[in-house]
């Protein structure tokens, strides 16, 4: 990741110089200087491309005198209309057309302080890059930029936007690194030990393992780690940065954590069964959104839970047909063992609620692959029993452009899920099959508000986007954090 500077504005003798252009906008500020240092090169060459600024539109110019190597023209749409996701988008664009720069200058001179920070946001994110296990990749793929200062009139307000940006940037790194990871390396022991690294940002970390899980009756999620080698985990995770005399009940967000996901006796087939791995990206989410917390020193007492198990075929792996007895009492008939993540969810909400009693509770899980048959890619399920809750999430999704759909719940569904021998079954059939696997968590939260967001089809991108590698996306990271800023910090 390049190093981000804040500077004043001044003519860089060398490098790339970027200009985030708003749309028909004139030259003005650095980008003018650079014109003029160059003999009207830049103006020329622009006009030459038929560079209008229109969001998303891009020219380069390649040395076009004054010592600089090329000059990136980046459009961000009309004027009145940019926003951060614009600007972040900006910041992505650069990030790829100077990755093989060793330095960059930005002349975001004419931008407000915050969306100079946000232009710094998204060319972070962008240049992510999961490489450690690469150990005959060639210097030349490798990307050189160094550095990537950021002009701007207000260098202090700059730096002070950029600040927590930078905090949850680190959080969606840390999740990104937990999803990208091969399965015989994050194992449910391994992602807890990393949890637990998480203390020098001043969270408490707890970790139990199968004897104090057995002791809590959690009878749904280890029947789904009994057959695999690798022992369970759960992670309860502690921000508590509420200030003196604003305490009240903690929020609380949980993750499904399944580090890898054969189905079990009812097995996935071979084609695909590799990005499994990515089946604990709910936990992922909230491992790094917990980082980003207490990393910004959010002013919030939040709790973070994962369950954390391995879904494996063996003679001792569950059956379809078992019924197991969940921490909540709630006997639960197994149809199809590779609905196994909504019966780690079970015990562990249960938990949450006992142990913590939350204001609210978003869990986050890869749940179903029927919500990518409804929703794509493009946005994540929400499910809820909380109407503000939920506009609060979908809110902060738009802002951060990590969307997420409300569907329905509903009797009729709550009825696929009756078993004929025990208190439900854990599948509905296929109609609903993402709605269904909603009303079978809902039954454990016991009324409180609550979300659930089936992250299915956001957590791993097919492609590059905007500003997120191809990969992990660490999608609600970033919503996450928007929601607890904007309305429940103290």
């Amino acid at each position: 990741m390049p190093d981000i500077a804040f500077v004043k504005p001044a003519l860089p003798r060398s490098g790339a110089l970027v200009l985030p252009l708003a749309e028909d906008a004139a030259l003005a500020g650095l980008a003018k200087q650079a014109d003029e240092a160059t003999g009207g090169a830049i103006s020329r060459g622009l006009e030459a491309a038929k560079f209008k600024g229109r969001k998303g539109q891009t020219a380069t110019l390649w040395a076009p005198g004054a010592g600089l190597s090329k000059v990136v023209a980046i459009g961000l749409g009309k004027a009145d209309d940019i926003a951060a996701t614009g600007a972040e988008a900006a910041g992505g664009t650069l990030a790829g057309a100077v990755a093989q720069e060793r330095e960059a200058m930005v002349a975001a001179d004419g931008l407000a302080p915050a969306l100079a920070a946000s232009i710094a946001m998204g060319a972070v994110l962008k240049s992510y890059r999961f490489d450690r296990y690469r150990t005959t990749e060639k210097e030349d793929d490798k990307p050189k930029v160094e550095r990537i200062a950021v002009a701007t009139s207000d260098t202090t307000k700059a730096k002070a936007a950029f600040a927590p940006l930078q905090a949850v940037a680190d959080g969606v790194f840390l999740t990104r690194d937990l999803v990208s990871e091969p399965p015989n390396v994050l194992t449910p022991v391994e992602c807890a030990e990393r949890c637990k690294a998480l203390t020098k940002l001043g969270l408490e970390v707890e970790i139990l393992g199968p004897k104090e899980m057995k002791k809590l009756g959690f009878g749904a999620l280890l029947g789904v780690a009994q057959g695999s080698a690798q022992e369970p985990r759960m992670v309860v995770m502690k921000w508590m940065g509420a200030p003196k005399g604003k305490k009240g009940k903690p929020l609380a967000f949980i993750g499904k954590g399944v580090t890898f996901d054969t189905g079990g006796i009812s097995i996935k087939p071979a084609g695909g069964m590799e990005d499994m791995k990515w089946d604990m990206a709910g936990a992922g989410t909230v491992i790094g959104l917990m980082a980003a917390l207490a990393g910004r020193k959010a002013k919030a007492d939040v709790i973070g839970i994962v369950g954390l198990v391995e879904n494996m075929p063996s003679g001792t792996a569950q059956r379809p047909g078992d019924v197991v007895k969940s921490a909540s009492g709630q006997t639960i008939e197994v149809i199809n063992t590779d609905a196994e993540g909504r019966l780690v969810l079970a015990d562990v909400i249960h938990y949450c609620i006992e142990k913590f009693d939350p204001r609210f509770m978003v869990d986050l899980a890869t749940l179903t692959g029927a919500i990518i048959i409804a929703l794509g890619h493009e946005h994540a399920g929400l499910f809820s029993n909380d109407d503000t809750l939920a506009s609060r999430i979908e809110a902060a999704g738009r802002a951060t452009g990590e969307t997420a759909w409300r569907m329905p719940l509903g009797e009729a569904y709550d009825k696929q899920i009756k078993s004929d021998i025990a208190d439900m079954k854990n599948v509905g059939g296929r109609p609903g099959g993402s709605i269904t696997a909603a009303q079978f968590i809902q039954r454990f939260v016991q009324g409180k508000p609550w979300a659930h967001l089936d992250i299915a089809g956001t957590a791993w991108s097919g492609k590059d986007t905007a500003t997120v590698p191809k990969g992990a996306t660490a999608y609600g990271v970033r919503m996450l954090d928007r929601l607890v800023a904007e309305h429940y910090e103290g």
